[in-house]
């Protein structure tokens, strides 16, 4: 069996597929030799974009028979596709002709600012302070990096930055990143609004920056490499990608195409995850800041005018959040005893006085336990094993409750 698949095999690979202009090989029987990849095609013109665009009916009449409301969006979008390209083409065509590395990486940082200004003003309905230079960083700074190590390794190309293929290259590593990014974001932004109570919860419990957004990173990274993976998995067996496309309508060998395309494939699974890491992290540690704090009141939408998500409550202020700190963290000698010294040095001899026995003001907004006082000193506290943590208590048995330490 083995030896009839080599034999099958053998012979494929020496067959030939196409045959040679004017000549009358018959393949499988027919007398019509197939077509030469390699002869040239009609030349295309605006024409034939024209007849191309009319496909773009069909798009419009579902929109507007169902009330989409995207007919114009649509069109929109298709002149902005038409007259970039041609410009892009009109550009391309003399940084071709120089090979100058200025103008070569002068177009890849126009490109880089164009993708990030997409993100951020078009692809997302929110923004935050410093969003687009955040963008801009993660997206440039890995497709650049990527962009330049599998061309030079992995593509053999002499200069690494030959525009003929750098450019095109990058230009690709930039559209992949653009989705994961704007995906990661947005899903980070979402999810900071949807677990306010959890996250403050987190961090008014003494939780880091890091340990509160870590849960929401990790979701945002899932679901912005997701589409990556699946376009990976699929490539070959269900959709023939463009790049290799392109080469293939262009005359190139197909093994060498289909090459050309694994390469391109795995620079676009580098330069998407580094990206949206890049991204991922800033969007969430200008949201969470170092007090540490969650703050929604950065966010603003110009869809809605101004109005920030979570208007209702609001962030809380930085006190407010020290104060929910201070009373749902297990409270410990050392830390009464701070307390203690601070506090004396700054209020009147009668106050104190009051305050150490227990009268007064002082440590109402705790609720201490049945069996001992918060106040007391630790020689006279009970011991505290018995009381089970999982009931919502601190170290010394106090129940804090956190809407009320909030109130006050």
């Amino acid at each position: 069996m083995n030896l009839l698949l080599d034999t099958v095999y053998g012979q494929l690979l020496d067959a030939q597929w196409y045959a040679a202009p004017g000549s009358n090989n018959q393949i499988s029987g027919h007398d019509k030799p197939p077509s030469d990849p390699s002869a040239p095609d009609e030349p295309i013109s605006w024409y034939n974009v024209g007849i191309a665009a009319l496909l773009l009916g069909t798009n419009i009449a579902l929109s507007m028979w169902f009330g989409l409301g995207l007919s114009t969006s649509l069109l929109i979008s298709a002149a902005r596709c038409v007259i970039q390209l041609t410009v892009l083409g009109l550009v391309l065509k003399e940084i071709f002709l120089t090979e100058n590395p200025v103008y070569i990486f002068g177009m890849t940082l126009v490109l880089g600012t164009l993708a990030a200004f997409e993100v951020t003003y078009w692809r997302s309905k929110w923004q935050f302070p410093y969003m687009y230079t955040g963008t801009l960083v993660a997206i440039t700074g890995s497709a650049l990096i990527v962009a330049l190590f599998g061309n030079a390794y992995a593509l053999n190309m002499e200069p690494a930055y030959s525009a003929v293929k750098f450019i095109p290259t990058i230009g690709m590593l930039f559209g992949k990143c653009m989705i994961g990014v704007s995906i990661g974001m947005g899903s980070v932004m979402d999810s900071l609004e949807s677990r306010r109570d959890r996250l403050e919860a987190t961090l008014c419990f003494g939780g880091s920056r890091w340990e509160a957004t870590k849960p929401v990173v990790v979701e945002a990274l899932r679901s912005a490499l997701l589409p990556t993976i699946t376009n990976m998995s699929i490539t070959g067996l269900i959709s023939i990608p463009g790049m290799m496309t392109g080469w293939i309508l262009g005359g190139a060998d197909v093994q060498e195409a289909a090459r050309y395309q694994q390469i391109i494939l795995f620079m676009i699974s580098a330069s998407t995850a580094s990206s949206t890491l890049l991204a991922v992290l800033f969007c969430a540690f200008v949201l969470v800041d170092a007090t540490p704090r969650l703050r929604l009141d950065r966010l603003t939408s110009a869809d809605m005018h101004g109005v920030k998500p979570g208007a209702g409550g609001g962030s809380r202020s930085e006190s407010q959040m020290e104060r929910l700190r201070s009373n749902c963290r297990p409270v410990s000698d050392l830390h009464l005893a701070k307390r203690r010294s601070t506090q004396s040095s700054r209020e009147p001899e009668d106050v104190t006085k009051g305050r150490q026995s227990g009268s007064g003001r002082y440590g109402q907004w705790l609720k201490p336990s049945k069996s001992t006082s918060a106040l007391a000193p630790a020689s006279q506290r009970k011991s505290d094993k018995h009381v089970p943590h999982d009931q919502g208590t601190g170290a010394h048995g106090h129940v804090m409750d956190i809407e009320e330490a909030a109130e006050q």
